[in-house]
């Protein structure tokens, strides 16, 4: 029973704007309580009488959340969703460029919205990650996240070695601008950019890319999702700027023996699937397949 949406545009979305009450206006004429991000309802013009609440408040006050913005909007729902344990779903509609998660089109989306309501739209449940810094046997960070962790180095900074362990195992120690360690939601993201293989959802692995590696023989590496990857940037000279980010919404600078490890979190995102494409179509009609 959805009873309360909350309603996420991203930040200065002026083209979302006249969109917005029109939505909050259909969803309380189906009885539905439309909730507004604090940003989204100024967006929108909406007058106080309109409830309204910080992202971050927002997941644990509503049934589901519709998002009109690009994927990195979606992320940071999804992450904060995650964040707080819960699994409120998500239905995306894309106004953004590219859009792999945000798949639903304006046109769609009351139709998807409806479908929603209704309970017949496919849900999908999406792998997501765990991640931590220790330094020092101190945990300095713990983030769930969905699409990536990646490692790199700073925009003065040469290549960067990391060294690399799978489960119990030594893998290598790559010396490269940086490394990805992606879920199948995030093997259409950086990993794709940095010539990493495309995963399908279904597909339980995570993918370990080197980021324009020194050695042409380090190639991406699909591993199991059972298995924890330990990443620890190794330092050359002592001036290295090295990075680590999740999902690109937050991150921090490294040291050198820092310890990054990424396993599978215990709680999946749940997508509202409401455009009934298949995966290999969301591709073709994203990557523009087969139409040069």
């Amino acid at each position: 029973m959805i009873e309360r949406v909350g309603i996420v545009a991203k930040t200065g979305l002026v083209a979302a704007g006249s969109s917005l009450l029109e939505i909050a206006r259909w969803l309380k004429a189906r009885h539905v309580e439309p909730v507004f991000e604090m940003h989204t309802a100024s967006l929108a013009g909406a007058d106080p009488g309109w409830r309204r609440l910080a992202k971050d408040d927002l997941p644990a006050a509503v049934d589901l959340i519709l998002v009109l913005a690009g994927d990195g909007t979606l992320l940071g729902m999804a992450d904060r969703i995650a964040q707080c344990g819960l699994a409120v779903p998500i239905l995306g509609v894309n106004f953004g460029s590219l859009g792999f998660l945000t798949e639903i089109t304006l046109p769609e989306l009351y139709p998807a919205l409806e479908a929603t309501l209704a309970g017949t739209a496919p849900i999908e449940e999406r792998l997501m990650l765990r991640s931590s810094v220790t330094r020092r046997g101190e945990v300095l960070i713990e983030r769930v996240l969905l699409n990536d962790v990646v490692i790199t180095r700073g925009p003065l900074s040469r290549m960067i070695d990391v060294s690399v362990s799978v489960g119990d195992d030594f893998v290598a120690r790559f010396h490269a601008d940086g490394i990805i360690v992606s879920t199948p939601t995030g093997s259409t993201a950086y990993n794709l950019s940095a010539g990493g293989p495309i995963v399908h959802p279904a597909v339980h692995a995570l993918v370990l890319t080197p980021i324009a590696p020194h050695i042409l023989t380090n190639r991406p590496i699909v591993i199991p999702a059972s298995e924890e990857v330990r990443l620890q940037p190794v330092s050359r000279r002592g001036d290295e700027e090295i990075y680590v980010t999740f999902d690109g919404q937050s991150g921090l600078r490294l040291e050198p023996d820092d310890v990054v490890a990424v396993g599978v979190a215990t709680h999946a995102v749940r997508l509202v699937h409401a455009s009934g494409r298949s995966h290999f179509e969301v591709l073709r009609r994203k990557l523009k397949w087969a139409e040069r």
